[in-house]
């Protein structure tokens, strides 16, 4: 049973970004996305702050969203990233099984990865994603650089939206055709 510790709150900036990011795409009718939570089992408890300081996750996770964009099913998982290497041990074996399946089901699935040393947002495709896996599993390195990674697929924090996906997923989606 994996147990959940303050090394779970790394995401949280992101994650709230692509929260206030999905809130702004609701309200406009663009897209319905929804956070994942992921169920926990509290074992310690700091009364003084009412925080749960140790926990026990109840079932393994899969994505961290999902919902669907005009019409379009869509998972993904956000990452944080503080180099210009991202380890893949920080993805999951079910985590890709998932997205491959939500993929063979007519879904999009794809990882939001924010790279903190530039301040840069990166959207990757499941393919991209799948292809280093694949690698790693090879016996190919168990990481990718941001030199190998689609220059097209990198965006900014741009005025009205924290995490503007839905330009990259259309991108993503042009690539498919």
């Amino acid at each position: 049973m994996a147990t959940w510790n303050s090394r779970g709150l790394r995401g949280s900036t992101l994650e709230e970004f692509i929260n206030r990011t999905n809130e702004d795409y609701a309200r406009k009718k663009l897209a319905l996305v929804q956070k994942i939570p992921t169920p926990i089992t509290p074992v310690k408890i700091d009364k003084e702050n009412r925080h749960i300081t140790l926990a026990y996750f109840d079932k393994i996770s899969t994505v961290d969203y999902i919902g669907a964009c005009q019409g379009i099913p869509i998972c993904f998982d956000a990452k944080e990233c503080a180099s210009d290497t991202f380890p893949l041990q920080n993805i999951h074996e079910h985590q890709v099984e998932f997205m491959s399946n939500f993929e063979t089901q007519d879904g999009i699935s794809f990882l939001i990865i924010y790279y903190t040393q530039i301040n840069k947002i990166y959207y990757m495709r499941f393919e991209e994603l799948y292809r280093f896996w694949k690698r790693s599993l090879n016996g190919g390195r168990k990481s990718f650089k941001i030199e190998e990674l689609d220059p097209q697929f990198f965006f900014e924090v741009v005025s009205g939206y924290f995490v503007p996906y839905l330009e990259t997923l259309s991108l993503d989606l042009k690539m498919r055709e």
